[in-house]
């Protein structure tokens, strides 16, 4: 079957585009009245992919409504884990495992750092090709180094230094699957879809790393290739990480870590409205919250404003 990417990802531009609430002026997350009360700073790292920002800035959005003064900083993972080393970053919701296990276990083990909670389940990352690759008998790492031309020996991945680049270029290094030819291109999660368009648009072969949750999910037809030999892991998971000298300092917000858990779908319609809808970070966030408050009130059950006056989900009964 051959699919033309680029006219499924307007069709879902347009489908997504006419559900977007039309009140989105008179949608806001809590009362302000809390948001100067506390003096607590609390400090966020992201890495730039979409459905990470998205969430950090829900949790961010939460956190200064309750009191605190939360801030972002976006980082690659491996500059987050040493700002968390460092005390420069308190809190980070976006490690993936197990691809980047490698890069957290250590952390964990000086006790430095404590794995909070699996904020995802069910998640996926991996290498991906599209739909019309598949039909044409590619479905797993297997069959790439028979089909080498075709892919131009190359696989397309993310910044430089992600885990995901670093596992395929482990591959070529150690001649897994006899990939020992093809190199990895590294760019942005932008250009790397931007190339992923272009080449699909003339139905050329691309190998690419894909994951969910994200937009490509709901914009391309796409497949996972099969990894007999386990080198990307079993299904994954992503978790939010903390300095376990804040979490010490701060069980209010440990508590609402732990509980601030997201459906996958959730994120893939953060992801898409945010990154394939353009549409601002701030409005995304903070409308998912008002139209949401059943789940909100559950990541808040037990949590107190940063004051601990006052209840947080009474306050969100409040708004």
């Amino acid at each position: 079957m051959i699919n033309a990417f680029s006219d499924r990802l307007c069709g879902a531009r347009k489908l997504l585009g006419a559900s977007l609430l039309a009140a989105a002026g008179l949608l806001v997350p809590f009362s302000s009245a809390y948001a100067d009360s506390g003096a607590d700073d609390v400090k966020l790292a992201t890495p730039p992919w979409p459905g990470a920002t998205v969430k950090t800035e829900v949790a961010r959005q939460l956190l200064d409504s309750l009191g605190y003064q939360a801030s972002v900083e976006e980082l690659s993972t491996a500059m987050i884990l040493q700002g968390m080393e460092s005390g420069d970053i308190d809190i980070t919701m976006t490690l993936w495992r197990p691809s980047q296990g490698s890069m957290l276990d250590p952390r964990l083990e000086t006790g430095e750092l404590v794995e909070v909670v699996k904020n995802i389940q069910g998640a996926r990352f991996q290498l991906a090709v599209p739909d019309y690759v598949w039909e044409a008998g590619v479905h797993s790492l297997e069959d790439l180094a028979a089909n080498a031309e075709r892919f131009d020996s190359t696989f397309y991945g993310i910044e430089a230094g992600n885990v995901g680049n670093e596992i395929m270029q482990k591959a070529i290094d150690e001649n897994s699957y006899g990939l020992a030819d093809w190199r990895v291109r590294a760019s942005s999660v932008t250009g790397m879809l931007s190339q992923v368009e272009a080449q699909a648009a003339t139905q050329e072969w691309i190998a690419f790393l894909g994951w969910e949750p994200h937009w490509m999910n709901v914009a391309y037809d796409l497949r996972y290739l099969e990894d007999p030999k386990g080198i990307w892991g079993k299904s994954s998971s992503v978790s939010t990480v903390a300095s376990t000298a804040f979490l010490d300092e701060h069980p209010n917000l440990a508590r609402f870590l732990e509980q601030m858990t997201v459906p996958i779908e959730v994120q893939n319609n953060w992801v898409t409205e945010f990154s394939l809808e353009e549409r601002p970070l701030e409005e995304v966030a903070s409308e998912w919250i008002a139209a949401n408050p059943e789940m909100v009130g559950e990541w808040l059950e037990g949590v107190t404003t940063a004051d601990g006056e006052r209840s947080a989900q009474e306050l969100l009964v409040a708004r």
